[in-house]
């Protein structure tokens, strides 16, 4: 099992999902969206995976002008707008082949062993 998480180095949830699989020994394969955003069907397989678009944003975002405009988009443009806009996402976004979860959830991620 490999395990993708996105997110940021600094990030608090980030470094506490990362211990986490390091801790049970899983292989992850970190990637900074700061540095290399997801891709449209990166981001089409997690909005599957969560529920949608509206779970992925992160309501405590610090960029107040990206999430205003993300909350404020109507939905048939909400994708195209949390492409350009990624530092809104809730993170960390953990993938396990077509699985996912955004925010910290070592409930979910132990089902997955």
């Amino acid at each position: 099992m490999t395990i993708q998480i996105f997110g940021t180095p600094k990030s608090f949830d980030v470094k506490k999902a990362q211990r986490y699989f390091k801790e049970r020994r899983i292989q992850v394969h970190f990637i900074d969206i700061r540095q290399k955003p997801l891709s449209k069907g990166e981001l089409t397989s997690v909005m599957r995976a969560v529920g949608g678009a509206e779970a992925l944003i992160d309501p405590d975002c610090k960029d107040a002008y990206a999430l205003t405009l993300v909350q404020h988009t109507p939905a048939s443009m909400l994708f195209d707008k949390l492409l350009e806009n990624q530092q809104v996402l809730r993170l960390p976004i953990v993938r396990n082949g077509q699985r996912a979860t955004v925010g910290y959830a070592p409930q979910t991620w132990s089902s997955w062993q």
